[in-house]
């Protein structure tokens, strides 16, 4: 009888550690990208971001991992040739992306409730959007993690930010998950009247780390799907 409790208890934190890696993931339809398209309507001064999937968009979602460290978060993102300051940052270096995300273990959109129930605390997990700035990091699998910086660094961001010290604003547009697509509603407005750059399209599973300093507090560590394949942002807005 203890054989068989230990040995449960041991299959249990394999799981454990195995659901907070993101290779669970690797193998669901709802995070294979076949197609992506930003599209400009005129009539309403829009900017449309549109991902496809051989699934169902925004079907998969993480785990709870029950904490702020370690809490999973997946994403569709859309890399773009945008500059820091078209979406409220300050003048800075990397690659600014729009990242649609989906996390269990906390609400980073104080400002918005995504599920309307008038909580606007308990919403972490429906999708949802940040632009965050990107930055090459060798230290987490992915090659990639969000730009960060010590408090004390004199940083401009957007008012809707989650008051994290990363490059990270959460600007409350609206996400729609229509069958093999989600689609994202960007005002023209609100990128300073940008209607013309590069994007490309990744799926991808995150991580938070507040506990190890010798990591990023948001790093990528696993690419489910570039639709480039080379993360080379080719494609241009429709218009």
């Amino acid at each position: 009888m203890k054989k068989s409790f230990l040995l449960i208890a041991l299959l249990a934190l394999s799981l454990a550690g195995y659901a907070q890696s993101g290779r669970e993931f690797k193998v669901s339809k709802d995070l294979k990208i076949t197609g992506a398209e930003v599209s400009y309507v005129s009539d309403l001064d829009l900017l449309v971001f549109q991902v496809t999937v051989a699934g169902e968009a925004g079907k998969t979602v993480p785990e709870a991992a029950g904490q702020l460290d370690g809490a999973p978060v997946l994403g569709y993102v859309f890399p773009t040739t945008l500059k820091s300051v078209d979406v409220g940052f300050g003048d800075t270096e990397g690659i600014v992306a729009l990242a649609v995300t989906a996390h269990p273990d906390f609400d980073d959109t104080p400002l918005w409730d995504e599920n309307n129930d008038r909580n606007y605390k308990n919403d972490g997990v429906i999708w949802h959007t940040h632009w965050v700035v990107l930055q090459q990091d060798s230290r987490v699998p992915g090659g990639l993690a969000v730009k960060q910086f010590a408090k004390t660094d004199a940083v401009v961001l957007p008012p809707t930010n989650p008051g994290m010290p990363m490059y990270m604003d959460s600007p409350g547009y609206s996400v729609l998950e229509q069958g093999q697509q989600l689609k994202v509603l960007v005002p023209v407005q609100r990128v300073y009247g940008k209607k013309q750059f590069n994007y490309d399209a990744v799926a991808a599973f995150m991580q938070v780390n507040t506990s190890d300093s010798a990591k990023p507090m948001l790093g990528v560590y696993e690419v489910y799907s570039v639709l480039s394949g080379d993360l080379s942002l080719p494609y241009k807005v429709n218009d």
